[in-house]
């Protein structure tokens, strides 16, 4: 039986184990937060229908969208080069050669040899936006993320700045005009 004494040690013991939990004192933030030129008043030109134009026509593909919600998604891919990539080196590299029977000879062979293959410096960016339409202003978040060769994620990052979003919204003026 334990004493009085390592009752204690093994409830401390078992507290420093666990840790301690607390719950968040704010919710999470979108880093760095959205451009200013990411939110503007809704006009005649600013409804779902110029959203998706404007959005297809720079080569994204609308995945959803909510007209209850005012909402709108779409993405695009490309292929990019990806510079952090660990590129393969040259590597040198020898030998001994050996004999049998009695007979005992060596050399040395040198060579260079290059590994890996076409396609490691290449990644695949996935871009992602979301624009909503609301009653009185409308948003844009965009967010950006990068996968390597292999498919692994190597970046991902919030995109929503002031030129693309200035960009997408002159691209739905124009939208609302043609039509």
């Amino acid at each position: 039986m334990m004493g009085g004494y390592g009752k204690v040690l093994g409830v401390i013991g078992c507290l420093m184990l666990a840790g301690c939990q607390t719950t968040p004192n704010r919710m999470p933030e979108a880093e760095p937060l959205p451009a200013a030129a990411c939110q503007w008043p809704v006009t005649e030109q600013t409804g779902l229908v110029q959203v998706v134009g404007a959005l297809e026509r720079r080569g994204f593909l609308v995945r959803d969208t909510d007209t209850a919600l005012g909402v709108v998604s779409a993405e695009r891919t490309r292929r990019v080069l990806y510079h952090n990539a660990v590129s393969p080196r040259p590597r040198l590299g020898g030998f001994l050669f050996g004999g049998s029977g009695g007979h005992v000879s060596s050399g040395i062979g040198l060579g260079v040899g290059f590994g890996g293959g076409p396609g490691y410096d290449e990644a695949t960016r996935l871009e992602r936006v979301s624009v909503q339409v609301g009653k009185q202003q409308a948003t844009v978040s965009r967010d950006i993320q990068l996968f390597d060769w292999r498919g692994q994620q190597v970046e991902s990052r919030t995109a929503s700045d002031g030129r693309f979003c200035q960009t997408l919204r002159d691209a739905m003026a124009g939208e609302g005009s043609s039509s």
